[in-house]
């Protein structure tokens, strides 16, 4: 869908949950110059709250290492709630490891991005997973 101005816009906004504060506005300025809104959160338990207070996104981009909740723990938490198992994940993380990239195969996510993110990569995703929406 366009705007008027060739610009795309999207219905549902991008959920960020990233704890480091220059890699999340660096993503979100990306995403909104796309055409995305952009809602962020810092740590998963931040994330659940804007979850569970009616946020309905389209994906969420999640880091895994962060303070409070970790990624890890958020993806059993979002699972084990039928309003939420759904919303389909992107991993975004830096923690390149052998058991760390095993233990993302296990969360069923949509896909993983490892950082330094590819923003071609993660734009081309994050439409890919809007476009199939409500189609499986």
């Amino acid at each position: 869908m366009t705007d008027g101005s060739d610009r795309v816009t999207f219905d549902d906004p991008v959920l960020l949950v990233e704890d480091h504060w220059n890699v999340r506005e660096a993503l979100a300025a990306t995403l909104e110059e796309f055409g995305h809104e952009v809602k962020v959160a810092s740590d998963g338990a931040e994330a659940l709250q804007l979850l569970r207070a009616g946020l309905h996104p389209c994906v969420i981009l999640l880091d895994l290492m962060m303070p409070v909740m970790d990624g890890f723990a958020f993806r059993r938490e979002q699972r084990a709630d039928p309003a939420l198992a759904e919303i389909p994940i992107i991993v975004v993380s830096g923690a390149v490891t052998t058991t760390t990239t095993d233990r993302v195969r296990d969360m069923e996510v949509a896909a993983v991005l490892w950082k330094p993110v590819d923003c071609d990569r993660m734009l081309g995703l994050v439409t890919e997973v809007w476009s199939c929406r409500g189609t499986t």
